[in-house]
């Protein structure tokens, strides 16, 4: 199947299933009987209490689901009958969150958030003036939590995708980052350049970059800057760490056209090229 073939069977599938909820699986069961249990088939019994003849959305996670439709219900697990999967198509434009460490619950806050406003990926980042510190066994513990989380907020969203949380990096691991993408945009107070006003890739990674409760630091700023990284900013208004990239992602959602509705049998790379802000930067070799 085609690109376009497939944008247009994901969107008509997308419409059909409004209001279905969504539950994870290691991997989608081919068409027939399957039955959900663990913890997701616990949640759809118990939880949401799934009726006989409700459907529901199976997704692995990675772009590919199916529907299926309730024929039993036990304690802690449902029946269903699997209709054919298919893939949801990525965007051309996919945006890797760098968020510097927030304190406290605001931590999570941010990679829900994020996660329910579409990014792709999250780069935890131990920015020099982070009140929180991941040292030792809390970095690991750290990344486990943000996917845990990632994972709760793509199934509340109806996420086909969980974006992956990377390991901790540090501000050097930043600027290669910045080097490696199409496109960065690092998010910060002083910026004198409206986000709308930034040339935009039209394929490739956008490293989007939020710095901690005390702002990114001067010498920071001048490493990300030098790697080819764009200073902006959203508004008149200081968000908080822990908002901003949610706020951020719903500007880049319309503003390189991943929040397009696509053209059945009509949606193509071009068209999406030639959203607003799309076509000026390049994607870096």
């Amino acid at each position: 199947m085609s690109a376009a073939a497939n944008r247009a069977t994901s969107a008509v599938n997308r419409d059909a299933l409004a209001g279905a909820p969504f539950f994870q699986v290691a991997d989608v069961p081919a068409p027939g009987l399957f039955t959900l249990d663990g913890p997701e088939g616990r949640h759809a019994a118990t939880v949401r209490r799934m009726r006989v003849g409700e459907v529901l959305v199976l997704t692995d996670g990675a772009g590919r689901l199916a529907s299926a439709t309730v024929v039993a219900v036990g304690h802690g697990s449902v029946d269903v009958t699997v209709e054919p999967a298919w893939d949801e198509s990525l965007p051309q434009v996919r945006v890797t969150l760098v968020q510097a460490l927030p304190k406290g619950d605001r931590s999570e806050l941010a990679v829900e958030l994020a996660t329910e406003a579409g990014v792709d990926a999250v780069v935890p980042w131990a920015a020099s003036r982070c009140v929180a510190r991941w040292v030792g066994d809390k970095a690991d513990k750290g990344v486990r939590r943000w996917q845990l989380i990632a994972g709760q907020a793509a199934k509340q969203s109806r996420r086909s995708t969980v974006p992956p949380v990377r390991p901790l990096a540090s501000t050097a691991d930043v600027v290669r980052l910045i080097q490696s993408a199409a496109g960065a945009l690092v998010l910060h107070e002083g910026g004198s350049v409206p986000i709308a006003q930034v040339p935009l890739p039209s394929s490739g990674s956008l490293l989007l970059v939020i710095g901690p409760e005390g702002g990114i630091s001067p010498a920071e700023l001048a490493v990300f800057t030098d790697a080819g990284g764009h200073v902006v900013r959203l508004g008149a208004e200081v968000l908080r760490t822990s908002t901003a990239a949610a706020v951020a992602l719903g500007a880049l959602g319309v503003l390189t056209g991943r929040w397009s509705a696509p053209k059945p049998d009509t949606a193509t790379a071009e068209e999406t090229a030639a959203s607003p802000g799309a076509a000026s930067l390049e994607p870096r070799p």
